[in-house]
Formats: structure tokens, sequence, C-alpha cells
């Protein structure tokens, strides 16, 4: 694949902890605005490989590029400015504040004044406070219309699929190119696991430069959403290709979906 056409990609990748291999040499390329699924059983590497591409783990071999840049040896926030965004499995919400104030704290990286600012230039710091104000509200709306009513309350008040939507909206208002999301329906309903696949789709049609990688264990998030799967098992790449094509996979099968499959 042309680099232009790649936002990301692994060489290579490989991480150990003591003797154990968690992922065995993955090349991975993702192309840029689409979505991509990274499936398979648990253990076999999915979340050890968005921990290396955000800097959390350092690989103990391989590399890993973005944009055409190696990231490898670069720490998280540093990654983060560059454009690379994610959530995790459980919620690191700060259930205390509200909805808007734990958006605000996905605008860190972007931050651009200071406690000097605050002493010296209170005007450039107010203005930068009501932009993200703006923004915030904004992002709100994009995923979901309902949430600008709740962006005053504590988000420990949120219903869980509210809660993972405001951490969607966290990690954009990173204003990332990258979007990295680990199992994003977990704890859901069906008809909730519906409902946020539709949003994250609206997002990334409001964005049109944003890719995402989205780690699932639901098949049909998978099925729906995806452009293109990459399936692991035991840390190592078995299959990628469109989901209908991986699906029917034996390997995939017997790893993942079950002989009978979804």
């Amino acid at each position: 694949m042309n680099d232009n056409h790649r936002i990301l990609w692994t060489k290579d990748l490989s991480i150990s902890f003591g003797g154990l291999v968690a992922v065995d040499c993955v090349n991975i390329d993702v192309r840029r605005g689409t979505i991509l699924g990274l499936i398979g059983p648990n253990g076999s590497g999915k979340t050890t490989i968005f921990n290396m591409i955000t800097g959390l783990y350092i690989p103990t071999s391989g590399d890993f590029f973005f944009e055409g840049e190696s990231m490898l040896g670069k720490g998280p926030h540093e990654i983060a400015r560059r454009g690379v965004a994610r959530t995790f499995q459980t919620s690191r919400l700060c259930l205390d504040l509200s909805v808007i104030d734990n958006i605000f704290i996905g605008m860190h990286p972007r931050q651009k004044s200071w406690i000097i600012d605050a002493v010296f230039r209170p005007n450039k710091l107010a203005h930068e406070v009501s932009d993200a104000h703006d923004k915030a509200l904004f992002l709100l709306n994009i995923f979901n219309k309902n949430l600008i009513e709740k962006a005053g309350a504590a988000a420990g008040t949120l219903p869980q699929i509210d809660r993972r939507r405001v951490e969607i909206c966290r990690a954009m208002a990173m204003e990332p190119k990258l979007l990295l999301l680990d199992e994003p329906s977990a704890g859901m309903t069906p008809e909730e696991i519906s409902e946020l696949m539709e949003d994250i789709r609206k997002v990334q049609q409001a964005s049109t430069d944003i890719t995402i990688v989205i780690v699932e264990h639901v098949m049909s998030v998978i099925r729906t959403i995806t452009d293109h799967v990459v399936v692991l098992n035991f840390g190592r790449k078995i299959a990628e290709g469109p989901f209908h094509e991986v699906s029917h996979n034996p390997e995939v099968r017997a790893a993942y979906l079950g002989k009978r499959g979804h």
C-alpha cells in the first residue's frame, strides 16, 4: 500500500513480558479515512497493540509508523500531540466532574495557555476557555444532541451508553487523526450498541479526515461498521480482509467465531 494511503502501519511489531510473547511480529496497515476492526479472543494481543501504538508499552522488537514517522520510543503525550487518541476498555471518566469538564480534559494536549497567561494575559486565557466550551458543545451535538442537555451533569450520573459517548467525545476533543476505540460497546444492551455504532458513523462522516481502529467482541458491530478486519490469535495475525471473507476463514472460526460462526 502506498504510504500516502495509509496513516499507521506496524512492522514486525512484537512485545514479550518475561517469557510470554504477547504480540509476535504483527504487521498491520491502516488506510486513511477507514474504520478497521481488530478482533480476536481474549488474550490475543489487541489491547496490547493499542498500548504500544499509544506509547504505554515499549515494543520488544519491531517498529510502528504514524504518518510516515517512526513512533518507537516516543511517550504517550508526544504521540497524542501528533494526532493519536484512544478510549479504554474500562471507563476513565472523572465521575465527579461534569460532562463538559471531562471533555475539557481531552483538550489538554492542544492547550496553548498556561499559568503565566492567567496572570499576564487573562484575555488570551478567557478566549481559549470560551473556544473550548464551544468546541465541547459542538462535539456533543455531533455525537448525540441529547448530551447537550446533560453537559453540566456529573459524568457518574449518566447511563453506560452516555458515558461511552462522553469518552469518545473527550478523545475527539484532542482533534485526532487516528482514533482507537477499545471495546466501546462493553456492558451495553443490543439496542444501546446499535445506537452507539450509529453515533460513531456520524462522527466519522462529520470528520472526513479521521481514521478509526476499533477492538470489539460483538461481531454485529464489526460486520456493520468496519471497512477492513484484522484477526489476531495468540499474539499473531491469522487473517485480514473484509468481514464477510474473514468470517468464513476456518482458522478464524476455530479461534474466535466458533465452529458455526455468527
